[in-house]
């Protein structure tokens, strides 16, 4: 298919590129931007007048919830979702039931995922066996089968010198770890630790749970040399942590999930379980620490940290619901806000979230470049829209942000040079 899409502003941060231009696709790959290639004859127009054209979002964390847990959303309904928000890219997290800890799980996910055909499914392969932090896992295996890393899948190991070794071997074999930081006992509360907790009554999570688990896996990064990134910072001290390691020349990054951007811990007042999250909303010195963060690349990518739920995991008094909400569709609303509230330039904000979790990925993806692959998303930045239950795609409405007035909406996503989504087509 030969797709011409027509004077959009077309930005790419890999590029440095922002002008109003024109953009070529042929055979799955970009073929031109302003020009079209030679006997180049569009067998579909996509009119992109007053609409921003930027690569497909890449989101480092996105549970999919498939296989094990099909009951709260599927590899299928997620991919739809994914699509509605310009994402072209999702990674997966070890932590399915069976945990990603052997190549046959890795090719369920990517069959399946080929299946739904509307955006690429990547995986992390499990740190150590089972994720219960004993055992090494096949990472060489696993790497062979096509994950891209290896991660603790959200469930923190507790023993330091199981995680050295799983280090080394990670370090072995060239594959990046994925790490949220999350001590397995101080992080067993409900919020975080302070005031609010307090007079709510329920039980906190301190900062130290976090950085406590920072600091350890930094001194032996520093031993080993590993390349490791941390995912989901929630807090100012974890912020200051990365980006002295980071001064210091360790092999580490991290991002931040879009939620901690604009809620903090007053938002659980009434007990909203909407807002139970793990890691949990700190305060607003932490969410001011995270906004500079992003915007000085310390942290350098943003993300969903999608977790959809069934109704019942959400009903029920704060203390006996699930953590998690569901983020995909309102990743690139809720990341436009940040622009306009000039926390960052928009182009600075694009590549936070697409050629900067490439980068983190270690993946030639998330630009325009001639020959690259057609993953593009086609946004108007000045559409409003209400987020209802009846606009979300994902199998999971669990949503904080639901009621919320958001400006930015996709209009247009192609996966691979095809058109997966259509805003007029699906509303």
């Amino acid at each position: 298919m030969r797709i011409a899409i027509r004077g959009g502003r077309v930005i790419d941060p890999a590029q440095q590129l922002d002008t109003v231009t024109d953009l070529f696709i042929a055979a799955g790959r970009i073929a031109g931007i302003g020009e079209p290639p030679a006997d180049f004859v569009a067998e579909q127009l996509i009119d992109a007048t007053g609409r921003i054209v930027c690569p497909g979002l890449i989101d480092l964390c996105a549970r999919l919830r498939e296989p094990g847990q099909e009951h709260k959303a599927t590899i299928a309904s997620e991919a739809r979702a994914a699509a509605a928000g310009g994402i072209t890219t999702v990674v997966c997290p070890p932590d399915t039931d069976p945990v990603i800890d052997e190549p046959a799980v890795v090719e369920l996910i990517r069959r399946r995922a080929k299946a739904a055909g509307q955006t690429r499914v990547l995986t992390l392969g499990a740190l150590t066996h089972r994720l219960r932090g004993e055992h090494l896992a096949e990472m060489a295996a696993l790497r062979d089968a096509g994950c891209l890393g290896v991660s603790d899948g959200g469930r923190t190991i507790a023993s330091s010198r199981v995680l050295r070794r799983a280090l080394e071997y990670a370090a072995t074999f060239n594959l990046t770890v994925f790490l949220t930081p999350l001590d397995p006992e101080l992080g067993q509360g409900l919020a975080h630790e302070g005031q609010v907790a307090t007079r709510l009554g329920l039980s906190g999570i301190p900062v130290a749970a976090e950085t406590g688990i920072i600091a350890r896996d930094l001194e032996l990064i520093r031993d080993l040399g590993v390349r490791v990134h941390f995912g989901r910072l929630s807090s100012a001290r974890a912020v200051e942590l990365v980006a002295r390691a980071r001064a210091d020349g360790l092999p580490v990054s991290a991002d931040t999930a879009i939620h901690h951007l604009h809620l903090s811990e007053i938002d659980l007042s009434g007990f909203d379980s909407r807002c139970h999250l793990r890691p949990p909303l700190r305060g607003l010195r932490d969410l001011e620490a995270l906004r500079a963060g992003l915007a000085s690349g310390v942290l350098g990518a943003l993300c969903s940290d999608h977790q959809p739920h069934e109704p019942d995991a959400k009903q029920a008094p704060f203390g006996d619901t699930e953590p998690g909400l569901s983020g995909l569709e309102t990743l690139l609303a809720l990341s436009l806000r940040l622009a306009r509230d000039g926390v960052l330039p928009l182009s600075t904000l694009l590549e936070r979230l697409t050629c900067g979790p490439a980068r983190i990925l270690g993946l030639d993806s998330g630009h325009l470049g001639i020959g690259a692959s057609a993953d593009v998303c086609i946004f108007d930045p000045d559409a409003e829209w209400r987020l209802t239950p009846d606009t979300l795609r994902s199998q999971g409405q669990n949503s904080p942000f639901l009621g919320w007035s958001l400006q930015g909406q996709v209009t247009h996503t192609l996966f691979e040079g095809r058109l997966v989504y259509a805003r007029d087509a699906h509303d």
